[in-house]
């Protein structure tokens, strides 16, 4: 069987790298045709189509990603050669790239992500961002996975799988009370004023149509969107904060908060969304067992 051609790889990885074929044909200095015969001397070798074209530009295909891994982690090795003999040790490592909306526990992704932490072999990419964007950059393949406290809807168009990983019950939590009375809820909410996550926040839904049905409008301190900006609000607020307890742990392991009552019936659930793929990133399957 002929082997891998490493020059044609090497066009390809250019013409990954530079966005398209002409900056690449410009980089390298050869005539762009060149470089369009070599790319598609390598799709045929490899039997799969690296690029699709949308519009004018050219966009990688799943097949494409992977070669583009491949082709760097084979290009950092030759550079490892170097550093070796030069006296300096290799460093080659996979790569996961994680997308986590804004409104999820850090200290949920931290303990996820421990398993690989640290891992010489692994780097860990991770984007914080709206869940619009991030599931854009799952289905451009520039995601391997994204972290949401909601599920996605499955369609026709969209081959997307939400996998639970986790259910928490939701509190209120803030500082220790002067008189150690017990929270009542709901009722409690008509005088003492509150930190909530956003508009569109899955467990905000759950709380607004409680309180909906108790009949209390709450004295609404900050509704904010990030949840480690709502964890140090709730450090200085008089009020109280609604997160599941895990976003405020080392708050309340430390006595700086306290738990003040548990939401009755509201959890927030931790999924993985992921998408269907020929060829997945066996880092995540480390991941998520």
């Amino acid at each position: 069987m002929t082997g891998l051609n490493y020059h044609h790889l090497r066009y390809f990885w250019a013409i990954a790298r530079e966005g398209g074929l002409t900056r690449a044909a410009q980089r390298l200095n050869v005539a762009q045709s060149a470089l369009s015969t070599q790319l598609s001397a390598l799709e045929a070798q490899l039997g799969q189509k690296l690029f699709t074209r949308v519009g004018k530009r050219l966009e990688l295909t799943e097949a494409g990603r992977i070669a583009l891994d491949h082709a760097e982690t084979i290009f950092r090795t030759g550079d490892e050669l170097l550093d070796t003999l030069k006296g300096r040790g290799p460093d080659a490592r996979r790569v996961l790239r994680i997308g986590a909306i804004t409104t999820l526990s850090r200290n949920f992704q931290l303990e996820l992500l421990r398993p690989l932490i640290g891992r010489g072999d692994v780097e860990l990419v991770v984007h914080s961002g709206h869940l619009r964007d991030l599931l854009a950059q799952l289905d451009a393949l520039t995601l391997d996975a994204v972290l949401s406290n909601a599920p996605v809807a499955r369609d026709a168009e969209k081959d997307w799988t939400s996998r639970l990983l986790d259910e928490q019950s939701v509190s209120l939590v803030g500082r220790k009370p002067r008189r150690a009375r017990p929270f009542r809820f709901p009722d409690d909410l008509r005088e003492t004023p509150i930190l909530l996550p956003a508009l569109g926040s899955s467990i905000r839904a759950g709380f607004d149509l409680l309180l909906d049905q108790a009949g209390i409008r709450p004295i609404i301190l900050a509704e904010v969107d990030d949840m480690a900006m709502l964890r140090l609000l709730a450090r200085e607020s008089p009020g109280v904060a609604l997160v599941p307890p895990v976003v405020v742990r080392d708050e309340l392991r430390q006595g700086i908060l306290v738990e003040r009552c548990q939401v009755p019936g509201l959890v927030e659930g931790f999924y993985a969304i992921t998408r269907s793929r020929r060829f997945p990133n066996p880092l995540l399957a480390e991941l998520l067992g």
